[in-house]
């Protein structure tokens, strides 16, 4: 009998244990290794049996492609550093229309369904109203009139216009009438949302053509009743799409902006061919003033594609359309990469490599004080606010090297939505926010104009300081009835030198002054001050008209050595951009050193290390202007600054003021005015100037409090903005 505890039977125990152990183990890892082997038997069974040829026809079908990648655009800065336009990641939903192919209405339907499910709202620009009754959205649908830089009425085709000539609907869009149920009725049918439903033929043709016609003016054949809410939806998007199929539009058809996960999942799970989801960069607005000046950005322009890939933009690359974004370009946009992408026959993309690495661009600091700019804005538009029939409205803001300080433009628009609201924006043909005044808009100066007058008179000798002009509240000097009157008629201004005149902007004065001046030395100085000239702004403007012979010519109208008067007080063809005439002024205070106006302050490196370049005022041209005589000028716009209706506005100001008024008629309404205010300050050692204009508005002086309050904001807080940072500080 053997002992249990005998020491040699306990280990012979254990032994046996871990011999059953290791035979487990083993086991386990044998039938572990067999499952693997049988699952990797059974996955090549399924890649190379079943699903052989089509892995085969797969690899056999792969593409390389090189593409483009687009470089992160520089930052727009004001003159103080405050970030104005920056970047952001969004996801936004594209939609190709090629990719969609004959199941296009399914996968649209399916997309707005997800839409609404979600809450997301989408963009389209088709100008009639979205739920029933079918309405224009704007006046004028298929076409606006466009006034020319000179002076010409052109009619140009909307969007929707010459879409509808591209599509057979309309042979010209200027001439073409349609309902807006008619419309959306013939678009649905071409988008074969609806079924076309043709009148009943009857014998006499005759009879029928009368009936048809008479059924088309009276909206009997619109069938608007057959478009269902569902149907304008998807007109709506087909109508983008169609934009860009016949090139109308050659923007990407950005269908929704921002989507977030859920959104982006519910598409995916869909599968939905020809609808895309893509990460891309855009531009942030930190401000919502100065859009005109700012301007923004979109895909290449039809026609410059050429021009873009010589510059080795890549084809779906984002540029600068208006404004700055377009003017700083070759600063704001860096230099472009390229990637290599594989991919497979479905178009997935299987691997991807930089070749080479896209460099952001340079950080563009504006001129633009943005506080200053914020403050004209809103003015402005508490200014029209008032009027009971608001017009355009334009302000201009310089130093005394032509820095632009401000340059606002009303009406205006939000650049956060200015693609969702462009076809809005773009058909408001009565107030044209998209027009930028203050660069574009041409406008008779009035007596604003009579400072230059002064200052050429007095450097040719025609009259002195104290030399006095009276006034009898009629020019007399030609026969009746070519007697015009002064602004005071039936009063009188009695004898006025050039300072008097210009306080009491006498009528007189200057149509004598101005007629012994002549036409030919007035032109030479106006141009010499910039006026009816370019002032090489970065930004597009118009270059204006100063009057005389050639001008009077090119409108097709007779010239009289009588309208040298006219001419002298800034009315007959002085036509003059807001811009041009604050930069006058700038010249006249200033001694006569004219400058180029400018935007671009300087250019910083992309992470802010250092300033690449400083912008250095240009002088253009130099008016020697005695001293005596500049003294002269300044007074009289120093005294009426001190005038009752001046001086409750600017008293109140830190600094001294100088300005002047004018009141100038249009021909564009009956019996209408422009309003134009000039001024600058301090009047001792003057720093800024500007200008700004009403159209429609009763009289210049009506504008004196908006420049009082833009003065205000200046001077409360430039001298404070400007001071020189200390050394050892973190700065953008």
């Amino acid at each position: 009998m053997n002992n249990p505890f005998d020491p040699s039977h306990i280990q012979e125990e254990k032994a046996e244990r871990e011999a059953r152990r290791l035979r487990l183990r083993t086991n386990l890892l044998i039938a572990l290794f067999c499952g693997v082997l049988l699952g990797f038997a059974a996955v090549l069974y399924q890649t190379q049996i079943v699903n052989g040829d089509s892995y085969l026809t797969n690899s056999d079908q792969r593409d390389l492609q090189r593409e483009g990648g687009d470089s992160v655009r520089g930052e727009i800065l004001d003159r103080y550093g405050r970030v104005l336009v920056s970047n952001e990641v969004s996801y936004n939903v594209e939609l190709d229309w090629g990719a969609m192919g004959a199941d296009r209405l399914s996968i649209l339907t399916q997309l707005l369904d997800i839409c609404r499910e979600e809450g997301v709202t989408w963009s389209e620009s088709l100008p009639i109203s979205k739920t029933a009754p079918w309405t224009y959205t704007t006046d004028t649908p298929l076409y606006f009139v466009s006034v020319t830089e000179e002076g010409e009425e052109a009619t140009i085709p909307t969007s929707l216009g010459r879409l509808a000539v591209k599509c057979g609907w309309a042979e010209d869009a200027a001439k073409a009438q349609f309902t807006a149920g008619r419309l959306l009725t013939t678009m649905c049918q071409t988008f074969g949302l609806i079924e076309k439903k043709n009148p009943p033929r009857l014998s006499n043709r005759a009879l029928a053509g009368t009936l048809a016609a008479a059924s088309q003016s009276f909206g009997l054949l619109d069938q608007s009743g057959s478009v269902t809410q569902a149907d304008r939806d998807l007109a709506g998007v087909l109508y983008e799409l169609y934009l860009r199929r016949y090139e109308v539009n050659n923007n990407p058809y950005i269908f929704a902006r921002g989507v977030d996960i859920t959104f982006i999942t519910k598409v995916k799970e869909r599968g939905l061919s020809g609808v895309r989801v893509e990460m891309s960069t855009s531009r942030k607005y930190s401000t919502n003033c100065a859009a005109h000046v700012l301007g923004y950005t979109g895909a290449i322009p039809a026609g410059s594609s050429e021009y873009y890939k010589e510059l080795g933009y890549p084809a779906n690359a984002t540029v600068g359309i208006a404004g700055t974004e377009l003017a700083f370009e070759s600063y704001l946009h860096g230099s472009s990469g390229t990637r290599l992408i594989e991919k497979d026959q479905n178009n997935n993309i299987i691997s991807q490599e930089w070749q080479t690495l896209p460099e952001p661009g340079s950080n563009v600091v504006l001129t633009l004080d943005s506080a200053l700019q914020s403050t004209v804005e809103d003015l402005l538009a508490q200014y029209a606010a008032k009027q009971k029939e608001p017009g355009g409205m334009a302000a201009a803001v310089v130093d005394m090297s032509g820095g632009v300080l401000s340059l606002a433009s009303y009406p205006t628009y939000d650049l956060s939505t200015f693609w969702e609201n462009y076809a809005e924006l773009a058909n408001d043909t009565e107030n044209r926010p998209l027009y930028n005044r203050a660069t574009q808009g041409l406008y008779a100066p009035g007596s604003t104009f009579k400072m230059c007058t002064a200052v050429a008179a007095l450097s040719e000798g025609v009259i002195t300081t104290r030399e006095t002009v009276e006034c009898t509240g009629k020019y007399l000097y030609y026969p009746p009835p070519y007697q015009p009157a002064c602004w005071i008629y039936p009063g009188r201004h009695g004898l006025e030198t050039v300072t008097d005149a210009i306080k009491d902007s006498c009528n007189i004065f200057f149509y004598d002054v101005g007629r012994r001046t002549t036409i030919a030395v007035l032109r030479e100085y106006a141009q010499k001050f910039g006026l009816g000239e370019y002032t090489g702004i970065e930004i597009p403007e118009y270059k204006g008209w100063v009057s005389g012979p050639e001008t009077s010519t090119h409108f097709g109208q007779d010239w009289y050595e009588g309208l040298t008067m006219y001419a002298s007080i800034g009315q007959d063809t002085n036509q003059f951009t807001p811009l041009q005439l604050a930069n006058y002024v700038a010249t006249l205070v200033n001694g006569g050193n004219h400058y180029q106006c400018h935007l671009l302050k300087e250019l910083k490196s992309s992470d802010y290390s250092q300033v690449t370049q400083v912008c250095e005022p240009e002088l253009l041209d130099t008016i020697d202007i005695d001293p005596e005589h500049l003294a002269a000028v300044k007074q009289g716009m120093y005294d009426l600054s001190k005038t009752w209706s001046m001086a409750r506005y600017f008293d109140a100001l830190p600094v001294e003021v100088g300005c002047k008024t004018g009141t100038a008629e249009t021909s564009s309404r009956a019996a209408s005015t422009n309003a134009v205010f000039v001024c600058f300050a301090p009047y001792d050692d003057p720093q800024v100037a500007l200008c700004l204009v009403a159209e429609g508005g009763d009289a210049g002086g009506s504008l004196a409090e908006i420049a009082a309050g833009i003065l205000a904001q200046y001077f409360s807080t430039g001298s404070s903005l400007n001071a020189v940072p200390s050394e050892n500080t973190l700065l953008r």
